[in-house]
């Protein structure tokens, strides 16, 4: 089952699809894993070639809640995306999560962030923030927000909207205030503040997010004295895994990764017991 709904965060209405697991097991006492998915930069909760849905769907199907929504100025949501920043996208995914974790049905240890590209940054920037987060799924993240970005956008864009206050860019206007608030944020450092559990996904085919990021965060991430991180690199896969088995064999990874944390989590409260 699938469900719309809207999230308010400071004035904006956010556009969401909250899907629960597909066996209708959400009516049963036992409480459930919950995955939010943080799309990248101007995107959208559907995703490039429908990804995010895809995702969503076969997530449920393997027993958890999953909720998938715009930030603002993209996708059904309001808001100017161009003039709300790095910043806001943070407490917006804050107030996703507030959302998820207000159902009773739940699992408070088991609230995952789904991050792509961008999204990802936002997911390890929030994760830091948030404690309610446990676990991290980082497809093809970004790692250096303002670099990425203006090399994607092109530097004579950013150059725009520094001189007039606003370029444009694929008819999203983004403002000097956006860029400003990308600098301002350093995912690589602070991955090491995150002491949950991560799975980095990443394609050789990347023509957007270099592959190499994820091998430098999971070297980040092992600094860590707690939490483990897995990597899965998929060969031949582009930023958005255009291909059906790309896409097939990243929902996969990430189910099977998932999976294999709540068996250890069961095996280490019976042998504790």
């Amino acid at each position: 089952m699938e469900k719309p709904i809207t999230l308010r965060h400071d004035g904006l209405e956010l556009a969401a699809t909250l899907h629960y697991p597909k066996d209708g097991s959400h009516k049963e006492t036992e409480k459930k894993q919950a995955i939010i998915i943080c799309h990248g930069f101007i995107g959208s909760r559907v995703g490039v070639d429908r990804l995010f849905v895809k995702a969503a769907r076969a997530l449920a199907a393997q027993g958890s809640y999953v909720l998938r929504f715009d930030y603002g100025g993209c996708g059904e949501s309001g808001g100017d995306y161009g003039a709300l920043g790095f910043e806001s996208m943070i407490d917006q995914t804050r107030t996703a999560i507030n959302y998820i974790a207000s159902m009773d049905c739940v699992d408070p240890r088991r609230i995952v962030l789904l991050g792509h590209s961008l999204g990802g940054a936002l997911a390890i920037m929030t994760a830091v923030r948030d404690r309610r987060i446990k676990r991290l799924v980082l497809w093809s993240p970004v790692a250096y927000p303002f670099n990425d970005i203006v090399r994607i956008v092109g530097r004579s864009s950013y150059d725009e909207a520094v001189t007039s206050g606003s370029s444009d860019h694929n008819g999203y206007t983004l403002q000097q205030v956006f860029f400003e608030s990308l600098l301002q944020h350093q995912p690589f450092q602070a991955a090491t503040k995150f002491g949950g559990e991560v799975l980095l996904v990443h394609g050789t085919s990347d023509e957007l997010i270099p592959v190499d990021y994820s091998f430098l965060y999971q070297k980040v991430f092992w600094t860590r004295n707690e939490g483990l991180c897995d990597k899965e690199i998929i060969f031949q896969a582009n930023h958005t895994y255009s291909s059906r088995s790309h896409q097939e064999e990243a929902i996969r990874v990430t189910s099977d990764w998932l999976s294999g944390l709540d068996r250890q989590q069961q095996e280490w409260h019976n042998w504790s017991i």
